[in-house]
């Protein structure tokens, strides 16, 4: 065995594993890892925070108690007043930007002409009241008059009744006079009896046919009148059918005048346009004296109700529901917090109510997020005359409470 040389102080190195190897792995393994190692954890934390934010970015935003969005402005009736009938502007009773009461005049236009045509049609309606009374007064008279062709007819047939029971009574003397002048005759021709006795018989006899012959013309002359009363009657019922039929489209004309009237009525109180609320004009856009015809804009109008409407997201709706509470940031005043309510959510996001809607349908298709309006009424509507429609507003809706 071989013996270290005398001095040394160690083992001698072995041969296998030069000290420069055994120095230069360390370096080479963190060479490696800096290199491969660290890019591929960063690519490994970027694949799984874009897989959970793709999966559940929808389900945290919908999660959230606050929903905010700053899509969100103040609304309010904003009216265009117009005029509905031609005419001159007579006067304009407020300035630019003036408060105003619901029922305030704002413009008069001149109305001479249509006092007149409210006039002329007063007169319409009171001729058409005249034509139905003059015709209720004729149908009046026609009553009388079938009344009294009626008594005519009860009276003829009285007569007849008369004549035939005169007419009865008289045939019993004929046929007694008619027997005892045949019985005279005979008794002449045997000298029973005198030449007076038989003339008296005949006399009577005669005179009994006479009177029969009489009582026969009254009866024709009864049945005539009957006739004559009857046809009297018929005609007067026909006047009056005649005059009630007159009488209903003088009801209909009446109707007519009367709906003229209204209508001229309409058109004059047209003439005066009224504040239709309480609320602010807009910037006068007529002058006095000049000619307006209808459809012609005046003023806007804006009432006094205010709300803010704010557009969320679709992903922002999961928990929203009306009557939940929320705060309103006017950017106009910084620092000041207006409370309200959700009062409603509109039934189709924004997209759906434009000129244009979307037709997804056809081409390629990029998803875009929809965003649906919600309608914030504040709870304090004193501070509404603060607002003016169009401010910018951001929105808080605190869907757990």
């Amino acid at each position: 065995m071989a013996t270290s040389p005398v001095g040394a102080t160690g083992p001698a190195p072995s041969p296998a594993t030069p000290p420069k190897a055994v120095e230069q792995f360390p370096s080479r393994l963190k060479q490696a890892w800096s290199k491969y190692g660290t890019p591929l954890i960063v690519s490994l934390l970027a694949v799984a925070v874009v897989v959970t934010i793709t999966r559940n970015w929808n389900a945290w935003e919908g999660g959230r108690v606050d929903q905010v969005t700053n899509d969100a402005y103040v609304r309010g009736d904003l009216t265009p007043l117009s005029t509905k009938v031609p005419g001159l502007v007579r006067e304009v009773k407020v300035n630019d930007y003036q408060q105003v009461h619901k029922g305030d005049l704002l413009v008069q236009l001149d109305d001479d002409d249509y006092k007149a045509q409210v006039a002329q049609a007063v007169a319409g309606v009171e001729a058409a009241k005249a034509a139905l009374e003059n015709n209720r007064r004729q149908r009046e008279l026609q009553d009388a008059k079938i009344e009294r062709s009626l008594a005519g007819v009860d009276q003829a047939k009285a007569e007849i009744t008369a004549a035939q029971a005169g007419k009865q009574a008289v045939q019993a003397d004929v046929t007694r006079t008619r027997a005892e002048r045949a019985r005279q005759e005979a008794l002449l021709k045997s000298n029973s009896t005198t030449q007076q006795t038989v003339e008296k018989a005949v006399a009577d006899e005669e005179r009994f046919s006479a009177q029969y012959a009489s009582r026969d013309a009254d009866l024709t002359q009864a049945h005539t009148l009957l006739r004559s009363n009857d046809s009297a009657a018929e005609a007067e019922r026909r006047s009056k059918a005649v005059l009630e039929s007159q009488d209903m489209q003088l009801v209909a004309d009446l109707h007519a005048k009367q709906a003229a009237l209204e209508v001229a009525q309409v058109n004059l109180g047209y003439t005066r346009i009224l504040s239709p609320a309480n609320g602010t004009v807009g910037e006068r856009q007529v002058r006095p004296g000049q000619l307006v015809s209808p459809g012609t804009q005046v003023m806007p109008f804006v009432e006094n109700i205010r709300w803010v409407a704010a557009n969320f997201r679709e992903t922002q709706l999961t928990n929203i529901k009306i009557g939940d509470p929320a705060e309103i940031r006017i950017d106009t005043y910084p620092g000041k917090v207006f409370k309200g309510r959700v009062l409603e959510i509109a039934p189709a996001s924004g997209s759906q109510f434009a000129l244009l809607p979307p037709d997804n349908a056809t081409g390629n298709f990029t998803k875009v997020v929809q965003r649906v309006p919600v309608k914030i009424a504040l709870d304090d509507s004193s501070l509404t005359s603060q607002l003016q429609p169009g401010l910018s507003a951001v929105v808080t809706v605190r869907t757990r409470h």
